[in-house]
């Protein structure tokens, strides 16, 4: 049984004599822990989707269903932790001003975790991240090392569907196998399911159960 279902979603932008539809009608399912892949060129549409998702855009219409009930938007309590997104450009999720360590605090804080410097430490080796790491700001770690930050951060919500927006696209090579061989990783233990958002066909395929091609607002399935 899937744990996502969107059905009929719709989002258009811009004043009534100029609106332009993005979003048509976009139906699609996601069952527990898989991945599928909605691939897409620039400026298709397909981050709107993920946006939507996890409540950082409106729908105009249409439904979300998740493990069998009809979400409403902005999302609370449980709902708000187990979606979530991983966004092309890490540093949004780290305020630059402040060390990493800061950002994990944030988490800790509103999760009511129990927060110990020993204990993050032990978290974070298996994201591949040590003390001087942390103890940098944002600006000063590597495009892979923010990007294995941002997703050490967002797992500790224990996400059941992770929506990962380009995840890779703004890495080296190296960076990118690194970070797509944690995420699998990951999924494996977890059993998070993943929403591949990529204009990169050839990732999608490598990446995917299944893929959705995102094309003048319409979503279809492709082999």
């Amino acid at each position: 049984m899937p744990i996502l279902e969107v059905e009929q979603l719709q989002k258009s932008y811009g004043k009534k004599e100029n609106r332009k539809n993005v979003l048509e009608n976009v139906s699609f399912y996601l069952k527990e822990g898989e991945t599928i892949g909605i691939w897409g060129s620039s400026g298709s549409g397909k981050s709107t989707i993920g946006k939507i998702l996890t409540g950082l855009e409106k729908k105009d219409s249409g439904k979300i269903i998740y493990q069998e009930k009809e979400l409403h938007y902005p999302l609370r309590n449980q709902n708000r932790k187990e979606i979530q997104i991983l966004f092309q450009h890490p540093e949004v999720s780290f305020n630059p001003k402040y060390r990493i360590e800061q950002g994990f605090h944030e988490v800790y804080r509103k999760c009511k975790l129990d927060f110990s410097r020993e204990q993050l430490l032990l978290y974070l080796e298996k994201f591949g991240l040590y003390q001087e790491h942390i103890e940098r700001k944002p600006v000063q770690l590597s495009g892979g090392e923010l990007q294995r930050a941002m997703i050490a951060r967002v797992m500790l919500l224990s996400p059941k569907i992770l929506v990962l927006d380009e995840p890779t696209s703004m890495l080296d090579p190296i960076s990118q196998a690194q970070v797509l061989r944690m995420l699998e990783k990951i999924q494996k233990k977890t059993g998070v399911a993943y929403i591949y958002i990529t204009h990169n066909k050839y990732l999608a395929k490598k990446m995917c159960k299944r893929i959705y091609h995102l094309e003048h607002g319409h979503l279809q399935e492709i082999s």
